[in-house]
């Protein structure tokens, strides 16, 4: 059991990697600062971080490897939020598809078009 768990655990870390790499290149069509580095050559898919800087002062960290998954959202060089496990991928999904919805115009780089609120779980909001 253990070792199909292991092996469908790498699967997940795999398919987050590529995804991650899809949304940065996404974000940066729409001149929103991202970036997405991977851990090892790039073939074996062991992990990836993900950075986005949505205005001055408000960003989201995405990492994700062998070791862990993580989300980390900072403003003014202060973390707001960090989520783990399956609440940091949920977090992901949900602020990747605000950013990448119609209705998110695109700005200026570095600006995003999202409003920060007070909410105990990601500070995201629809536009």
């Amino acid at each position: 059991m253990f070792p199909r768990l292991a092996e469908q655990y790498r699967s997940v870390v795999h398919d987050l990697v590529m995804s991650l790499q899809a949304l940065a290149k996404s974000l940066q069509d729409r001149n929103i600062a991202a970036t997405c580095y991977i851990c090892g050559d790039g073939r074996d898919g062991h992990g990836a971080s993900f950075v986005a800087n949505l205005d001055a002062n408000h960003m989201v960290r995405f990492l994700v490897s062998d070791f862990g998954i993580s989300w980390v959202e900072s403003r003014d060089g202060h973390e707001l939020v960090k989520l783990e496990g399956a609440e940091a991928i949920q977090e992901l999904q949900r602020v990747a598809q605000v950013l990448q919805s119609p209705a998110a115009s695109p700005k200026p780089r570095g600006e995003a078009s999202l409003s920060p609120t007070a909410r105990p779980k990601g500070a995201f909001t629809r536009p």
